[in-house]
């Protein structure tokens, strides 16, 4: 650290104040309030959704934002996200809180601290993983010690000083943004390119193509259901968490369940089987499709899935896949007549999918064009995601080197 720099609480420099309950007591003023999903991951506020609510008067008065103040999440977060991101209120008009989820904090002696060095720090803090140590559980929601991290020591220069690394920090993070947006829309024309290039091929077709339905060619058959208490055959099962972007079923990575009795043999998965998702709380994940390959020993699979199995020999499945996996199809099987997004499929909707086939031998050649051109997408989209990785790095190693004074 370098000399002359002051080191004190966060609570001996800022004021705390809890969040804002919806009011109760008249009389009430509208106003918008700042809740966890108007934080983002870059610690800005994302104010596209904020809610208006009807909250009370007296309440308001000591809980009104003003420009400067750092808005801290103190409960909430997720599975993979700790609580204790913070964004900067950077609003000079209008009237604005924030809910009980969260808490504010605005700088005690604005001409000692900055209130945007104060919230990059707080921001490098939670990136490195601080606030993961202050946390406790309650009934799924992460809750954030508050005399933790009120003790939390913030160190700072001069406060010329302090302008001059946020403005090094606010010029360097443009850059990043810039990179990263980039970088994020070249990984979605990766993608865009490709489903372009699949839905023609099942659009534009060819000479000699035939009109069939899938119930023409396949046999559908619904999952396993089981229970804890069920005794018999453990064996490895498909679900739908095997499912996410995966084109091939990962047999090899599958949770082993317990079954009531023997396995029967139609519920077996078998090579070229097509799994596809038929119901789930996730509408997104409604309809989504694997191939299964070399099976070497009992396999099962869930019942919120159908297994598709074709009758004749004249389908090529990977051909078929692409089919099942090509925008078109997606948007027939998961919407209903009426247009609206639904939750689950079912056989008879399979059945009655209508296709479009030619030859095997160009069924084959199709794949073939398919599955080389998936695989290069893939491979882009593993550099860009390692491209956003390295950005990611690089802002946490600026974030370190301007709160240990080597910016």
């Amino acid at each position: 650290m370098n000399n002359g720099w002051k080191t004190k609480t966060l609570e001996e420099v800022c004021q705390f104040s809890n969040g804002l309950w919806k009011g109760e007591k008249p009389p009430f003023v509208n106003v918008g309030v700042i809740r966890n999903t108007n934080f983002t991951k870059e610690g800005t506020l994302d104010d596209s959704d904020i809610s208006y609510l009807d909250v009370e008067a007296k309440k308001l008065e000591k809980r009104r934002l003003q420009f400067g103040d750092i808005i801290l999440e103190k409960s909430g977060g997720g599975p993979k996200q700790p609580v204790g991101r913070v964004v900067l209120f950077d609003k000079e008009v209008g009237d604005f809180s924030f809910s009980n989820f969260t808490a504010a904090l605005r700088v005690l002696n604005p001409q000692e601290l900055d209130f945007r060095f104060v919230h990059k720090f707080l921001h490098w803090t939670y990136l490195s993983g601080v606030t993961e140590g202050m946390q406790s559980h309650s009934t799924g929601i992460r809750n954030l010690d508050g005399d933790a991290y009120k003790s939390i020591k913030i160190s700072f220069p001069l406060f010329s000083e302090q302008q001059r690394i946020v403005g090094i920090l606010d010029e360097a993070f443009e850059g990043i943004a810039t990179a990263k947006a980039n970088t994020k829309k070249n990984l979605r024309n990766a993608h865009a390119i490709f489903e372009r290039y699949r839905q023609s091929i099942f659009t534009q077709r060819g000479p000699g193509w035939v009109e069939k339905t899938l119930g023409d060619v396949a046999e559908f058959k619904n999952g396993l259901n089981f229970t804890r208490g069920s005794k018999g055959q453990t064996l490895p099962i498909v679900g739908v968490s095997d499912f996410q972007s995966n084109s091939i079923a990962p047999i090899d990575e599958l949770q082993t369940v317990t079954v009531d009795g023997k396995l029967a043999d139609d519920y077996a998965i078998r090579r070229d089987d097509i799994l596809t998702v038929r119901s789930n709380g996730s509408k997104a994940l409604v309809g989504r499709c694997m191939l299964v390959p070399e099976v070497r020993e009992a396999i099962s699979y869930s019942g919120f899935i159908i297994r598709i199995r074709f009758n004749t020999r004249e389908i090529c499945p990977r051909f078929l896949l692409h089919f099942m996996k090509s925008s078109d199809t997606r948007d027939r099987l998961s919407r209903d007549g009426g247009g609206a997004n639904i939750s689950n499929i079912n056989q008879g909707k399979l059945s009655a999918l209508p296709i479009s086939l030619p030859s095997f031998s160009k069924q084959e050649a199709l794949a073939n064009d398919l599955d080389t051109i998936d695989v290069e997408t893939q491979r882009l989209e593993t550099i860009y995601q390692s491209k956003l990785t390295v950005l990611d790095e690089l802002k946490k190693s600026l974030l370190h080197q301007a709160f240990t004074g080597q910016l």
